[in-house]
């Protein structure tokens, strides 16, 4: 549950249109669900506007179906990360949204987009952990733009997107290799960036550690850096930044 529907429940509760009663059931799984092997947060929405996401790795797939049933039954929405094809297929959902790259699912989707908010991967190779932080921007409400394939070994073909690049709100660069990207990004902008490393790289690139090390040392002030292939916190945070000042 967010906001606009707590917001909505009580509007009709004062008009009349639902009961008390009908209302506490509707809420009575506030703050979470015990589900036995879970307990599912119904309340983090509320909270800080992030609703709860599941994550699916190294959890049963009959475990996140029934997650996803359960808040889909209370908010009418879920985003689930980590996800394989498999958990997909089990959800059985035709209006569920899958991103095979990323391993997203989304369902119940934000129509109304709000903002701009650009992903920008060095390589096709990072479109996977790009993919995931625009799908979570998206899921929350954030119109986003794509811009990938655009590393520094061929710095024209980023330079050539400077317009684009002038007129969003907040960018999430994602790279891996030597992680160089974000810096270059920052020193053409004015708008906030979110550096995200990924575990994309030979030998010395240590797993993504390279990239995270070079984005933490950027000589560009005012970047911030994620985890080693965390694009759903970087599409959390931009989602958060882009939201700042719309209603």
């Amino acid at each position: 549950m967010d906001t606009k529907k707590l917001g909505s429940l009580l509007n009709d509760i004062k008009k009349g249109i639902i009961s008390p009663k009908d209302a506490m059931e509707a809420i009575k799984h506030l703050p979470y669900e015990d589900m036995g092997f879970a307990k599912v947060d119904h309340h983090r929405g509320l909270r800080n506007g992030i609703p709860e996401v599941i994550f699916a790795q190294n959890k049963k797939t009959e475990d996140v179906v029934s997650i996803a049933d359960a808040m889909l039954k209370r908010s009418g929405r879920f985003l689930i990360t980590k996800a394989s094809e498999d958990v997909y297929k089990a959800l059985d959902m035709k209006r569920a949204k899958f991103y095979p790259e990323a391993g997203v699912i989304s369902y119940g989707e934000k129509q109304n987009k709000k903002g701009n908010i650009l992903v920008i991967s060095a390589g096709t190779s990072d479109m996977p952990t790009a993919e995931e932080a625009e799908a979570t921007a998206s899921f929350l409400g954030s119109k986003t733009e794509r811009l990938y394939d655009v590393g520094v070994a061929g710095i024209h073909r980023l330079l050539s997107h400077r317009k684009l690049i002038g007129k969003t709100k907040v960018i999430i660069v994602v790279a891996g290799m030597e992680g160089a990207l974000p810096s270059v990004v920052g020193g053409l902008t004015d708008r906030p960036v979110i550096a995200v490393p990924t575990s994309v790289g030979y030998g010395t690139s240590i797993g993504g550690l390279t990239a995270l090390f070079a984005m933490l040392n950027s000589c560009v002030p005012g970047i911030a850096v994620m985890n080693i292939d965390n694009g759903f916190g970087a599409g959390c945070l931009a989602h958060k930044i882009n939201m700042m000042g719309t209603k």
